[in-house]
């Protein structure tokens, strides 16, 4: 009798032992549950690509000179594309393109490139003659970038490269920070400096814009 009683209260409290660490277990599992879906964080310097109107948002990533040219036919293919299969009109397309890396420097006007065009390009395009004095793809017969800000193109021009390029322009003797805000002066139209180029490509699909990239 002493033996079944012993064996029946080891059983409840083993019972008893199961039912807390289940208990436990469960509670662990639904603290460690997600209380929603990610959402981004917003910041004031990013609000302006929330308010860009549009039925379809597009942000066309150029990280190379050689890349600016299809750039610039993406995007018109954007708007005639739009408008032609879907009747979307072109005030209707929100579009922005980030000229980031070595693209970066065509995010500013003749001005800046007829004063410093030997460095402009770096590399091998840094000694070759003559130094260029225009913006090859916002000056002249070609394709240009201005052309597509007077269709609503918005620009971002990447902060940290143009860092790195006054400081080229200065060299070691000069003001690399009087020549950056020369060149946040002389920007092509509807262009913004943002802080890097990769930041305003991300931060642009947390905003809606879908992601273009053209190398």
């Amino acid at each position: 009798m002493t033996k079944h009683v012993k064996g029946r209260r080891q059983l409840m409290t083993g019972l008893g032992v199961t039912a807390t660490a289940v208990a436990l277990g469960a509670t662990t599992i639904e603290a460690q549950t997600p209380a929603g879906p990610f959402e981004a964080a917003r910041h004031a310097t990013d609000e302006w690509m929330g308010k860009m109107p549009g039925k379809h948002r597009v942000v066309i990533d150029v990280t190379s000179p050689g890349g600016i040219p299809d750039g610039i036919r993406f995007a018109g293919n954007l708007f005639t594309g739009n408008k032609t299969g879907y009747g979307v009109e072109e005030a209707e397309m929100a579009i922005i393109m980030v000229l980031r890396h070595s693209a970066t420097a065509y995010g500013y006007t003749d001005a800046i490139w007829s004063k410093y065009g030997k460095s402009m390009g770096g590399g091998d395009a840094a000694a070759a003659a003559p130094a260029p004095t225009t913006n090859a793809y916002n000056s002249g017969e070609r394709m240009q970038l201005s052309g597509l800000a007077k269709r609503g193109v918005q620009f971002m021009i990447c902060g940290t490269a143009s860092r790195g390029l006054s400081r080229r322009i200065a060299g070691q003797a000069g003001d690399g920070d009087a020549v950056y805000k020369e060149l946040e002066a002389n920007l092509i139209p509807n262009a913004r400096i943002v802080a890097a180029g990769v930041v305003g490509v991300t931060h642009a699909q947390e905003y809606g814009f879908s992601l273009l990239f053209v190398g």
